[in-house]
């Protein structure tokens, strides 16, 4: 029995943590299981007879991202003195992150709990023990962030000569020799070459998407281990054949990145497209496409024309407002723009778009004619414009 090991520990039961860090190691790895449940050994050689295992945080990460509920009922089992030592083959089982670490060694101190692992008990409220403590909760935390900057570093180093193959998009297979290649089934080659042809005749992805969905036409997709089934389509099935570089036969990775923001101190990750600049590999020409790259682009153009900016037509929309967006001012040569009232008896004016008033250093007088007669003014433009007593010339 170890020094450190008093009678008001073994007063008290003892808690023994078992953790793996993913699903794959709780199937795979089954001998580090037996080795961690096997300290229930040692902890009766210590002399502890009331031992209670924790093992429901197997397959989560202890680097702090997600919650683990068996930890904080050990803490909190701690915290109301009830708990003797805790213990775990390797100190590193219970934190990879300073905040989890340092609070458990805080409340072990306080209420007099002793740590032990596979090697030695440790005191928290003896000082040597608790440097000791503290050095290992940092190596543990650097060692993780050491493992996963080289694990990112080699996978973006493949990525970059555009043999990093993760997921194979539906229409294409996967070679022995790391390449992409059409798939072999002649039905889904088809069903992926007409939507592009469909997007050529009629110019938007939702027509193109209507096409589809009136004549009952279904396209590809794949589960989750790769099998390939049909279904009926979506706009985000359409939109994402239509705009995924790989239909164009060019190797992209990087297109995404994950943000973490925190509700209530539990963090949520969610995923962000990226500017094409800020890509980490774009390599056109990587491998057969159902387009060729030069038509791939001028679809990407498509797509981003229609929609509705400033600086952009956009697409044909209907009603009172129709040519919004299509006609130009013969005086500035903005675009121009108005709302789409739904009242049926009001139309929609034309404007040209607003904060171009007093641009040149003198007020705007763009005047669109409405079609029964009447004279809109701009934002910005005198009253007497609209009576046609301002002089303003007209856009047309």
């Amino acid at each position: 029995m170890s020094e450190k090991v008093k009678a008001q520990h073994i007063a008290r039961k003892a808690m023994l943590y078992v953790r793996q860090s993913s699903a794959y190691q709780v199937t795979h790895n089954l001998e580090s299981q037996k080795l961690q449940y096997a300290m229930q050994d040692r902890l009766r050689q210590l002399g502890w007879r009331e031992i209670e295992v924790v093992d429901e945080d197997l397959g989560r990460s202890a680097a702090g991202m997600v919650t683990r509920t068996g930890f904080e009922r050990m803490v909190s089992e701690v915290c109301l003195g009830k708990v003797g030592a805790v213990a775990a083959r390797e100190v590193s089982r219970f934190a990879r992150n300073s905040r989890e670490w340092q609070q458990l060694m805080e409340v072990c101190r306080i209420v007099d709990t002793v740590l032990v692992d596979q090697d030695m008990v440790y005191a928290p409220r003896q000082s040597n023990d608790r440097l000791l403590l503290g050095l290992k909760g940092s190596l543990n935390e650097y060692e993780l962030d050491l493992l996963r900057q080289r694990s990112v570093e080699a996978r973006y180093a493949k990525a970059r000569r555009g043999a990093l193959l993760q997921a194979v998009p539906v229409g294409y297979v996967k070679t022995e020799d790391q390449r992409l290649e059409k798939d072999p089934d002649r039905r889904v080659q088809q069903a992926i070459a007409l939507v592009f042809r469909k997007f050529a005749e009629l110019g938007t992805v939702r027509q193109t998407l209507w096409w589809f969905l009136e004549h009952g036409v279904e396209l590809p997709t794949h589960t989750p281990r790769g099998a390939t089934y049909w279904r009926r389509p979506s706009y985000r099935t359409v939109y994402r054949l239509l705009t995924s570089p790989v239909y164009g036969g060019a190797y992209a990775y990087g297109k995404t990145e994950q943000r973490v923001r925190y509700e209530h101190g539990t963090p949520h990750r969610s995923s962000h497209r990226k500017p094409r600049e800020q890509w980490l590999t774009l390599i056109p020409h990587a491998h057969e496409g159902y387009v060729p790259w030069e038509e791939f682009e001028q679809i990407r153009q498509a797509i981003t024309a229609n929609n509705l900016r400033p600086d952009a037509v956009g697409a044909a929309k209907k009603g009172a407002a129709l040519l919004a967006g299509l006609l130009r001012c013969r005086r500035c040569g903005r675009y121009a723009d108005g709302p789409i009232h739904r009242q049926r008896t009001r139309r929609a004016p034309l404007r040209v778009p607003p904060g171009l008033a007093g641009s040149r250093g003198a007020p705007l007088r763009c005047v669109w004619r409405h079609s029964g007669g009447r004279r809109h003014r701009s934002r910005g433009a005198p009253r007497g414009a609209a009576r046609g007593r301002g002089g303003g010339d007209r856009g047309e």
